[in-house]
């Protein structure tokens, strides 16, 4: 056998060399995490994972935001980083960068949990009511203790569970706020309102981490599924006048809440009253963490 020329020998090692070192570089995993959403700040997530890991996700230009839908979850609605609020179950695909974050290439949600997460608010504004309503009942109907009782019951467990998940959503400041009223069966925004929701988004952007919250709410005249619709497309008209004329970015926006009839602050028995419950509330929010450290 002949022997290996040392040039041939020293081609040989190096071809290894380059081999093992291609095989440790490779290109960055992709990594799944699920997750609720702790905390938002722009384009940063604090996820809380099952097993009580906190994981820092980063939002780019390039991330994809989608809902999705169907028995198998096979199809998906794309959707925008407006979605992303506080008490949102997500599931993150990314890479981790060299900061330990996990940067998000796809983000996905199923099924109602983004109006579950909206509607909390109007949630336990409903459960009191009934609550309390039980509690009257109780007073009349003694033959229906046990019943009612249960119903009490459930009721504080729904408000308990309900604190527990969205209890985040109390970590933030009222930094800014505008109200928004409305005609009966209306949802054009008044342009008088132009200038004071102009003035909300130019001092928002001096604000350290701010995000800015719209709710959209409806008088309880007339049919409950029509005055739902009616608080969605006025709350969604004032965010188009934040988004276009105002130039909040997307990312410092939370997804408009469609709160309905929930929340009446006006005497609904009255015109006056029935005005007053017709509105949008803009509000401009900072992490109470944020404004500590700043």
């Amino acid at each position: 056998m002949s022997q290996l020329s040392w040039p041939r020998i020293e081609h040989i090692a190096l071809s290894l060399i380059a081999l093992t070192l291609f095989s440790f570089t490779g290109v960055a995993q992709n990594v799944k995490v699920e997750g609720l959403i702790q905390a938002r700040n722009g384009e940063t997530m604090i996820l809380k994972t099952s097993d009580a890991e906190k994981v820092v996700a980063v939002l780019t230009d390039n991330t994809d935001v989608a809902q999705v839908q169907g028995v198998l979850k096979a199809r998906k609605k794309e959707m925008s980083m407006a979605a992303l609020i506080p008490g949102l179950q997500v599931k993150v695909e990314g890479t981790y960068n060299d900061q330990h974050e996990l940067v998000a290439k796809t983000v996905r949600f199923k099924g109602n949990d983004l109006e579950q997460a909206q509607a909390i608010n109007a949630g336990m504004h409903e459960t009191k009511a009934a609550t309390q309503q039980n509690k009257e009942e109780l007073a009349q109907q003694q033959a229906q203790l046990t019943e009612q009782q249960a119903k009490v019951a459930a009721n504080q467990a729904a408000i308990n569970a309900a604190t527990a998940r969205f209890g985040e959503l109390d970590d933030y400041y009222i930094r800014d706020e505008v109200t928004v009223y409305f005609g009966n069966g209306q949802v054009d925004v008044d342009p008088k309102y132009n200038a004071q929701l102009l003035a909300l988004a130019n001092k928002a952007k001096t604000i350290n981490g701010y995000m800015v919250e719209v709710k959209g709410y409806a008088s309880v005249t007339g049919s409950a599924a029509l005055n739902q619709k009616l608080s969605e497309d006025r709350a969604n008209n004032v965010t188009s006048i934040l988004l276009q004329q105002g130039r909040v970015p997307l990312t410092r926006m939370l997804a408009p809440g469609a709160m309905g009839e929930s929340e009446q602050v006006g005497n609904e028995k009255t015109a006056e009253g029935q005005a007053e419950n017709r509105r949008v509330v803009v509000r401009v929010l900072q992490n109470k963490a944020i404004a500590g450290a700043s």
